[in-house]
């Protein structure tokens, strides 16, 4: 059984509710101010923190090093831009049947995985085919 959760905790958890895709934790703060929901950074990036290590949230990390949070929902997958940073989502995953094995036989509890490709989309492999 988990301990109740704080008022942080709470306003993080229905902020991230209300947003549909990942946010970093500076905006999140800003986000916070904006609702009249003030709370320091520190508490903002203690409580995502917290409820990470709970599997209610996700963090997604892009190639710039920001880190993106979400609720945990379903898995993600993407194909990320290394030139312009576009981030394509992959819509089916081949690991399920992975992930499966690896609870069993390591006795690992998963809360979610991502899968992430790096490399150059269509256009930036355009571009530069035309600058050689």
């Amino acid at each position: 059984m988990r301990a109740a959760h704080t008022r942080s905790q709470e306003r993080v958890l229905n902020l991230l509710k209300t947003i549909k895709q990942g946010i970093s934790a500076q905006d999140l703060y800003v986000e916070l101010r904006n609702r009249k929901q003030s709370m320091g950074l520190a508490t903002v990036y203690r409580s995502l923190e917290s409820l990470k290590l709970e599997g209610l949230v996700q963090v997604r990390t892009l190639a710039n090093g920001e880190a993106l949070y979400s609720l945990t929902q379903q898995d993600r997958h993407h194909m990320t831009c290394l030139q312009c940073g576009i981030s394509i989502p992959i819509h089916q995953c081949p690991v399920h049947d992975l992930e499966t094995q690896l609870q069993t036989t390591h006795k690992f509890k998963i809360f979610y995985h991502t899968l992430e490709f790096f490399g150059l989309c269509s256009h930036c492999q355009s571009m530069q085919a035309a600058a050689e």
